[in-house]
């Protein structure tokens, strides 16, 4: 009977989680465009082309020096990358650098850590989709520390965080983002209790 109500308990918790989560999501999109920064960073997966436009908004508006497109596909030329983003050439061939080494949220936030680093950046602003936000953002401060990370997500044409709950597809994409999120805020969770370890990083995009 224990362990019963023990299991509901950590049900009604993962639930309650789980609303809290898609209501932070809900609220991140539309946004206004950032502060300046030194650098831009978009990460690409599902609904790249949104984030692309979003990333190249960010350049042409001035507010950042250079944009990294991290985790671009190896087949992918650097002209195909143009075409989708729909920049200048001036501006996409003096500014824009691409990232093919990630392969994963995890791989995107050491492809951006080596860039800032070589680029000498003290400041970003992360691009990618408001239901990728958090996550990503986690890494990267996890990657990053000494940085001062700022989010411009793009809003996901396949998911309303509004409405999340009325298709299937909406509900999976949802549970399964808030459920890799929760394994990556534990995993840093346990790495700040091991000997040495830091204080889990609070993150807020």
């Amino acid at each position: 009977m224990r362990i019963l109500a023990g299991l509901l308990v950590i049900g009604l918790i993962w639930t309650a989680g789980l609303f809290a989560f898609a209501d932070r999501l809900s609220r991140l999109t539309p946004a206004p465009l950032p502060e300046a920064a030194d650098g831009v960073v978009v990460l690409t997966g599902p609904g790249s082309n949104a984030r692309l436009d979003a990333g190249m908004a960010v350049l042409e508006a001035g507010l950042a020096r250079r944009l990294l497109v991290s985790g671009v596909n190896r087949e992918a030329s650097r002209e195909d990358i143009r075409l989708v983003s729909k920049a200048a050439r001036r501006l996409y061939d003096c500014c824009v650098d691409l990232g093919f080494t990630a392969a994963d949220t995890l791989g995107n936030a050491r492809e951006t850590a080596e860039w800032a680093r070589a680029m000498r950046f003290r400041s970003l602003i992360i691009v990618t989709a408001d239901f990728h936000m958090p996550r990503a953002m986690l890494e990267l401060k996890t990657a990053l520390p000494d940085l001062e990370l700022r989010s411009y997500a793009a809003a996901t044409p396949a998911l309303d965080a509004r409405r999340w709950r009325e298709t299937r597809s909406g509900a999976r994409l949802m549970i399964l983002e808030y459920s890799k999120y929760m394994a990556v805020l534990a995993r840093e969770t346990i790495r700040s209790l091991k000997p040495g370890g830091d204080a889990p990083r609070k993150e807020s995009p």
